[in-house]
Parts: C-alpha cells; structure tokens; sequence
C-alpha cells in the first residue's frame, strides 16, 4: 500500500487496485495547490468545511463517501468498506462547533483510520472504534484540532504501528497551526522517520515492530 500526503488533511492511499483521496481541501483557501491525481474513492470528514470537504477537484468521476452520512453499518465504495467514527470540532475554541466524523478503512490487509477535523478529547467509545488499527494519520497542529497531550493520549489507547502526521503548519498555509515538530519532541528520536519525499509504502509484512511517526513532505504544498 502506498500514502502520498498531498497536504493539510489531504492523503492518496493507493492499494488493492483503488486509488482513495481523502479529505481533499480548497486550493485558494488553504494556499496549497490543486489535487492534480486522480481517484476511484474520496473520502471526506464533512460535506461543509472547505478546509476537507472539496470533492469537486479530484479528477477521475470518483465515488464520494461522506463520514458524517455513513451509518452505523458503513458504506462499502468501489469495493472497499468504510466505516465512520462521529466527532466535532472543537467545544472549547470554536463558537458554534460543527459535526464531523473520523473514519477507517482497510486495503491490502492494512487497517488505516484518519481523525478527520475531530477538536476534543476522543470519548472511550471513539477511542474502540478506531482500536486496532495499523496506520492512524493524526492532526497535528493543535488547537483548535485535538490538543497534542490529547492526541497523545489516544495514540496510547489507539496502539497503531505507524502514525502518519497532518494538519499542521506548512509555508503557505493561510492559517497558523502548530509545526509538526511540536509532534515530533514528544517521541523518542529514534521512533521518528524523518521522509525526504510524500511517499510511504507499507505491507503487513513491513508495518514496524514498535510504533513510529513517520513524517512525510507534502506534494502539494
């Protein structure tokens, strides 16, 4: 399975013959470039917030799965399940709090889940939901996103092999979040894989032993 990170909370997830685009932002309000790839699958946190939302960019008549309306059963798209996780954002830093959800997938024997735009502290029954999986591609830019101690603490609970950073500060980006290096001093040096590129390919066999950040360079940025 390849993860291109193509920025903010955009990823390509390429496996099992489908290619998923999730989250795919708004080019002029984030400051990033266009999603030039195509996909068979885009999987969005929310219908309404432009920063994850922008399903009309990708190219190639892609399937369009929205957490926020995939019910308790999942939704099962371009033959791969997708299974979604309700949350909000933030109570504490936003006035008016929308809804959005996390979700998970698997491809290739890898179970992947993205947190989406959750703001808060995961519930436990968020937190059982995403248990088990093997790749969680993690918001790290802070509030109004998850607090990073918050963030911590669910990694811990969560357990994956692999935590893949997004959402965090970029050059251009039209609004100021935490860098991922703020992320990257709470784990030990020696679990932090610094990528020269946007791309990780992983296979059940290769997911590490002991769990890893691993940072990838945006592609679209």
């Amino acid at each position: 399975m390849n993860i291109t990170w193509l920025a903010h909370a955009a990823f390509l997830i390429e496996g099992d013959g489908v290619r998923i685009i999730t989250d795919p932002y708004t080019p002029d309000r984030m400051g990033f470039a266009e999603i030039t790839a195509p996909a068979d699958v885009v999987v969005r946190s929310s219908s309404d917030d432009l920063a994850h939302c922008n399903a009309a960019m990708i190219r190639g008549n892609p399937a369009v799965v929205t957490a926020t309306e995939v019910g308790l059963n999942g939704i099962v798209a371009a033959g791969v399940q997708f299974d979604a996780i309700p949350a909000q954002e933030s109570l504490i830093h936003k006035e008016t709090p929308a809804d959005n959800a996390m979700y998970r997938f698997t491809l290739e024997g890898i179970r992947v889940a993205h947190l989406g735009d959750i703001g808060n502290r995961l519930t436990e029954t968020q937190l059982a939901a995403l248990a088990g999986v093997d790749v969680l591609l993690a918001l790290a830019g802070g509030p109004p996103t998850i607090d990073l101690d918050d963030l911590m603490d669910a990694i811990e609970s969560i357990q994956p092999r692999v935590v893949i950073p997004m959402h965090y500060l970029l050059p251009g980006a039209s609004f100021n979040m935490l860098p991922v290096t703020d992320l990257a001093s709470r784990w030990p040096a020696d679990q932090v894989v610094w990528h020269q590129g946007s791309t990780v390919t992983f296979t059940p066999a290769t997911l590490p032993s002991r769990r890893q950040l691993h940072v990838l360079l945006p592609s679209t940025a």
